[in-house]
């Protein structure tokens, strides 16, 4: 059995059952996070037997919060490869540099983590009906395990999205709604929708799930390390998910006792130049993300103007001793044929974008030639032709 005991308010504390469906925090409109029994799993759990279980996502099910088997939906997520750059660390002077690859993922894109474990967790309560504002890969994945469940999904997303993405949410059986604007147009939409008839929204923050199945890639990363850390992840950052999950997970490992050590990596954020609300936040010290005007961007996962989560990702930054860093398109097109033509590795923008980051950062100075740093290809280059 998971070892879940409740949500927690990131922001006020206050408790919520993980037995009932929850959205966000009634009192303060906040992200919610589960909240897990670590001292009785420290006890009961051997880390060793998860690396003997059948790859993917759910071999980490105790430390997940879908309590029964029959619900955990399954189309092969999780453990993705973890791949040396050689040869762009050589041409960057860094002698550890690695990258995650998302992209190949049942979808084709991390989005597979998150929506797997938020459309199970809704499977298990109950819920018919499951309704997302996306820029594209996120509809894809929550289209794809609402059929595998045999939900009902409704995909809002702008009337510029990539094509492969509107084609792929139509393949799984979704209705799909196209939109003028951007992600935060589509998430109107799909607030009106939610209350007028009865869909539940699962965007990002707005439930507590998406982050849990976010947070294996951390468990994920650990385990690859030797149940060490790397010094240095960089991540590309829209509704900042993942940054978040990682970080959570980080923590949790800690209280289980499964670190050799105890040193957490430096978190990067890497955002476009062109939709930068963390980076400018960040920067500015302030503690959350103005609403970014006329955003624009050839990464679409990117162009979020101001995520739900926003105080948690700069909280996070500012705890791990990390930074945020904003790349034009004209780098993200260049650093995508670069892990393309030198390592044989096709990015989505998303992805590309954090080796152009990475580029900013060797010139600062900020990384070290002997850090281990950990780039994440998000997904695959293949849904943006």
């Amino acid at each position: 059995m998971p070892y879940l005991l409740n949500l927690q308010c990131t922001e006020c504390n206050n408790t919520y059952s993980p037995e009932e469906v929850q959205t966000f925090c009634q009192a303060c409109n906040a992200p919610l996070l589960a909240r897990y029994d670590l001292n009785a799993a420290r006890k009961q759990l051997d880390r060793e037997e998860f690396s003997r279980r059948t790859r993917g996502m759910w071999r980490w099910h105790e430390l997940l919060p879908v309590r029964q088997e029959q619900n955990r939906l399954d189309l092969g997520q999780g453990d993705t490869p973890f791949v040396a750059l050689r040869n762009l660390g050589e041409d960057l002077g860094l002698q550890n540099l690695f990258v995650k690859d998302e992209g190949v993922n049942p979808t084709g894109s991390f989005k597979d983590r998150g929506l797997a474990a938020a459309v199970s967790k809704a499977k298990e309560l109950g819920v018919k009906k499951l309704i997302i504002p996306t820029a594209g890969n996120a509809g894809g994945s929550l289209a794809a395990f609402a059929a595998r469940g045999g939900l009902c999904a409704q995909v809002i997303m702008p009337e510029d999205s990539p094509r492969a993405n509107v084609q792929e949410c139509r393949a799984f059986g979704a209705q799909v709604a196209l939109v003028p604007g951007l992600i935060s147009d589509a998430g109107k939409l799909s607030r009106e929708k939610s209350i007028q008839e009865g869909w539940f929204d699962v965007s990002t923050f707005k439930e507590p799930y998406r982050v849990e199945g976010k947070k294996i890639m951390g468990y994920e990363l650990a385990e690859s390390f030797n149940w060490t850390l790397p010094d240095v992840i960089v991540y590309p950052t829209g509704g900042g998910t993942g940054l978040i999950g990682m970080w959570k997970a980080f923590q949790e490992l800690k209280s289980l006792g499964w670190l050799e050590k105890f040193e957490f990596p430096r978190m990067v954020s890497v955002q476009a130049a062109g939709c930068a609300p963390v980076v400018s936040a960040f920067n500015a010290g302030a503690e959350s993300c103005n609403f970014w005007t006329d955003a624009q961007t050839i990464a679409s996962g990117l162009r979020v103007p101001k995520s739900f989560a926003d105080r948690l990702i700069l909280r996070t930054l500012r705890e791990s001793q990390g930074t945020a860093v904003a790349v034009s398109d004209a780098q993200i097109r260049d650093a995508q044929k670069k892990l393309g033509a030198r390592e044989g590795i096709f990015a989505a923008p998303e992805g590309a974008a954090t080796l152009a980051g990475l580029v900013e950062l060797v010139a600062q100075g900020w990384i070290d030639p002997v850090d281990r740093v950990v780039l994440f290809n998000t997904g695959s280059g293949l849904k943006y032709l």
